[in-house]
């Protein structure tokens, strides 16, 4: 799914929580998404069907860079603000179920500017794996866009 084209992507996200809990029978008000960066660099390369949730692309990585090898966040590279996320699968998953360890919660944010012209821009959090304290991350302002600009 090439989250950057629906015009509220937030919409997207919420049927497919809606229905993974009615597939599954969870109560809806205590599931929540979780995020697995792939190895897939491109979505022709994908040619699994993702089970339960699905794969994203087209998201951008702001303040960090992406160490395909080991599947983590890295320093950006001097003189690189943006890097192209891999494809992300985002899970439908119960809340007690989810445990976070080495992770950091970055929010995905429609614009760079983190906001659209209403003040809303905050469309989900994404799951990434670090090496790193989670306040590195905080301090070089680290968050995914769904646009480039």
């Amino acid at each position: 799914m090439w989250l950057s084209g629906l015009h509220v992507p937030e919409s997207y996200l919420t049927a497919l929580v809606q229905a993974t809990c009615r597939r599954n029978s969870w109560p809806l008000d205590r599931s929540t998404l979780f995020t697995l960066v792939t190895k897939f660099q491109d979505a022709d390369e994908v040619t699994e069907r993702a089970g339960q949730g699905c794969f994203v692309s087209g998201l951008y990585l702001e303040g960090a860079g992406w160490d395909l090898e080991r599947g983590c966040l890295t320093k950006s590279k001097p003189k690189v603000l943006v890097v192209d996320l891999p494809v992300l699968k985002i899970i439908p998953i119960e809340a007690h179920r989810l445990k976070l360890q080495n992770t950091f919660r970055t929010p995905v944010y429609t614009t760079s500017t983190r906001r659209n012209a209403m003040g809303v821009g905050l469309v989900f959090e994404a799951d990434l794996f670090t090496t790193k304290h989670i306040s590195h991350w905080v301090l070089q302002g680290v968050c995914l866009t769904l646009n480039s600009d």
